[in-house]
């Protein structure tokens, strides 16, 4: 919605705002105001611009119309139907062609890319008090599949994409993962949690059944076993968004609304597990009331979620990137050029780096040089990306101290190859 709201800001300021003089004489303060705001209202977002400005200008609206042939000579439209001419292609009120306005596109260009994304917009007008032009978004949507369990009375949804095998154990031998802290399944090792632990309830226990649910997970480096009261099924869920204080927490990935209306957040488990930093008293099974001293696991076999930073100034790139590798369980911080990235490194230590070259401000050769000349990054790994293919480029980047030099487009198996190398390492020496 950038060009549309550029739009709406220039005619605000073209149309909208009266000379100094001309508002002194009506009693307006000689600094006109524009207001933008956006606010969330249910399944909508409702992005508001706004100023106090003339208003719009009927008369030279219907006049424009008349000469374009858009309404008859002797015809009087309400002002309902004035307004919506403003959003027809090539129509403009302006004298005259300025830097700011008058070439007869704007309008057009924010109802077409307001329809396009599912939104619709209303504009409503007072002469002398100012214009708002009012635009309403859908939420975004997203529909997936999720395996629904239940642990601790509630339903949690698991995106089935993390899920590798789900088996049934016997009571004999879920405790012997509970005392094992965790199980080997086709030459990988899955560490064993029970679903409360990982949502901060220390008082719950596993229910004591004739066949017990075991879920092996994985998100890219990561596995983990995880044990869940129930199985409800595997099903297409519409992903909805959680809300800003849940969105900033490791391993919530959203919520979606049940068939029966309950409501349930969806959970990356392997991301929760992450974030661990003790073990877990009580995920075996109860002695005489009390615990049995089994422990989740020691330091050594806590999982830790690889962080990766993706530093490029296309924010398609961004987000493409970014999802991609939070779906293999990295947790992803972005920077839209080697300034930003360099203001986020105050704060935060990566694993792994992705660089795209060409950025404003400062491009991905001054972000290595400067990860490369301070102590604390000077070990950081730095992976290239760009379509700059030529060998001159890729000599450069390495006589610099990049880690690695991958062209566009780039097979994403031989990225995540790299990136499990890396964190691998990092993990192993932290």
């Amino acid at each position: 919605m950038a060009a549309p709201l550029e739009h709406l800001l220039r005619n605000a300021v073209a149309h909208g705002i009266e000379a100094p003089q001309q508002r002194h004489d009506a009693g307006k303060p000689e600094t006109g105001q524009i207001v933008l705001s956006a606010t969330q209202e249910g399944n909508e977002i409702a992005i508001e611009l706004s100023d106090d400005g003339r208003g719009l200008d009927f008369e030279r609206i219907a006049e424009r119309a008349r000469a374009g042939g858009l309404i008859g000579a002797d015809e009087h439209p309400d002002a309902r139907r004035l307004t919506n001419l403003i959003f027809l292609s090539g129509f403009s009120t302006a004298r005259q062609v300025s830097e700011v306005s008058g070439r007869g596109v704007g309008m057009d260009v924010v109802k077409s890319q307001t329809a396009a994304v599912g939104g619709r917009i209303d504009v409503s007008s007072q002469a002398g008090r100012g214009t708002s032009v009012r635009i309403h978004l859908p939420l975004t949507l997203a529909v997936t599949q999720a395996l629904l369990v239940q642990a601790c009375g509630r339903s949690w949804a698991i995106p089935s994409n993390l899920v590798a095998q789900a088996m049934e154990l016997k009571p004999d031998a879920l405790r012997r993962v509970q005392a094992e802290h965790g199980t080997d399944w086709q030459g990988e090792r899955y560490a064993y949690r029970y679903l409360p632990r990982l949502l901060g309830d220390r008082d719950s226990r596993p229910e004591e059944q004739r066949y017990n649910w075991l879920l092996l997970l994985r998100a890219g480096a990561l596995t983990l076993a995880l044990h869940v009261d129930s199985l409800q099924g595997n099903q297409e869920i519409v992903v909805k968004n959680a809300g800003p204080q849940l969105a900033r927490i490791v391993g919530m990935a959203g919520a979606t609304i049940l068939a029966d209306g309950e409501i349930a957040l969806i959970l990356n488990p392997v991301a929760l597990a992450s974030r661990s930093l003790g073990s877990d008293a009580g995920d075996g099974e109860e002695d005489n009331g009390s615990e049995s001293g089994i422990r989740a696991g020691t330091p050594s076999t806590l999982l830790r979620q690889p962080t990766v930073m993706v530093v490029d100034d296309s924010l398609t790139v961004r987000r493409v990137t970014g999802r991609l590798l939070e779906r293999e369980g990295y947790r992803v911080i972005t920077a839209k050029d080697g300034v930003d990235a360099l203001e986020q490194l105050v704060d935060i230590l990566p694993d792994v780096v992705l660089s795209d070259i060409e950025m404003p401000r400062m491009d991905g050769f001054d972000l290595v040089r400067n990860l490369r000349a301070d102590e604390r990054t000077r070990a950081l790994p730095v992976i290239m990306i760009t379509s700059r293919l030529a060998d001159k480029h890729r000599r450069y980047a390495e006589e610099i101290g990049a880690n690695h030099y991958l062209g566009k487009p780039y097979q994403e198996e031989e990225l995540l190859a790299l990136l499990a190398g890396y964190t691998r390492a990092r993990a192993e020496t932290a």
